[in-house]
């Protein structure tokens, strides 16, 4: 072989084996036999001769050639794909695939009809859309964005802030009827509670008064959930009171199916961010998404969009 063989394709391959680290996985994303993704690579080191990567029975990763043979390759690819955008937009269209990732509940309750919505202007671009609360590597897992709440310390990310989502203390109507309606923080203690297990410090309810005072209550319940959902069911059922994102409960609000308790007295908004990759960041349909996405989510229920 001679430095001709080296092909859009196998280079693809090459890259997405170098971040997901497992040719199954490669070969299913691509939607190819493992055994084309083996020998792409192998065609690959033979035109260029050297070894990209190291095999062993349990991982693959990167020789030295092969690290900087990718880094090189992933602004090959990007490129590839920006000026096949750019044909495309000079023919005012949009298409190809974008992939997003998402807090479930958020996902859920708001973000997939935005998406209807998007797609309705868009009908040429395909999105994955995939639900998770697990903080996952996108490069690795091929997601082009990420929706996410709460603290970040991915600083290889691009980062934009979407904001922050206001809580608010909930109960059900019948629940309130049978065990009275809390007057201070104080009357909260030994109260049934909805409790998020997956959320580090839930077993404590931190409030912050209409003067600015902290009030730290135990919080906890016969009932703990790890997911959003979840919670909103229990609240709506009556089986306790907790603390919620405003977007998960508005409509249950507006049906007085739930009524808001110590308003004076609130938790902590969560912020919101999206995570963009960078290599991802310059492709015309991921542009598209992000500023559709931005301008959309900042009217959602409870976002309070950050001031520019």
């Amino acid at each position: 072989m001679d430095k001709s063989d080296v092909t859009l394709e196998r280079m693809r391959s090459f890259v997405r084996v170098a971040e997901r680290g497992n040719f199954s996985a490669v070969a299913r994303e691509l939607n190819i036999g493992q055994s084309s993704v083996t020998r792409h690579l192998s065609e690959l080191e033979d035109a260029l001769g050297v070894a990209l990567l190291s095999r062993t029975t349990r991982r693959v990763s990167l020789t030295e050639e092969g690290r900087r043979y990718y880094a090189h390759a992933v602004q090959i690819l990007r490129l590839v794909e920006q000026a096949g955008d750019e044909v495309r937009q000079a023919h005012g269209e949009h298409a190809g695939t974008v992939r997003l990732s998402c807090t479930a509940a958020l996902g859920v309750r708001h973000i997939a009809r935005l998406l209807f919505a998007f797609q309705d202007r868009h009908p040429e671009i395909r999105i994955e859309f995939s639900l998770t609360d697990e903080r996952i590597d996108l490069v690795r897992e091929g997601v082009d964005l990420a929706l996410r709440l709460g603290p970040l310390d991915d600083s290889s990310m691009k980062r934009r802030s979407l904001g922050s989502s206001r809580r608010v203390l909930v109960a059900a109507p019948d629940f309130l009827a049978r065990y009275g309606r809390p007057r201070t923080p104080e009357d909260l203690a030994g109260l049934e509670g909805i409790r998020m297990s997956n959320i580090a410090g839930s077993e404590t309810l931190v409030l912050e008064g209409p003067d600015g005072s902290r009030h730290a209550v135990p919080f906890g319940g016969r009932l703990q959930v790890d997911h959003g959902l979840a919670a909103r069911e229990a609240f709506a059922e009556g089986r306790g009171f907790g603390p919620t994102h405003v977007w998960l409960v508005d409509d249950l609000l507006e049906q007085g199916r739930l009524e808001p308790i110590l308003p004076d007295y609130v938790p902590a908004p969560t912020p919101l961010n999206m995570l963009i990759v960078p290599e991802r960041a310059g492709i015309a349909r991921v542009r598209l998404l992000i500023e559709f996405l931005v301008g959309a989510i900042a009217r959602l229920p409870g976002i309070e969009a950050k001031a520019l």
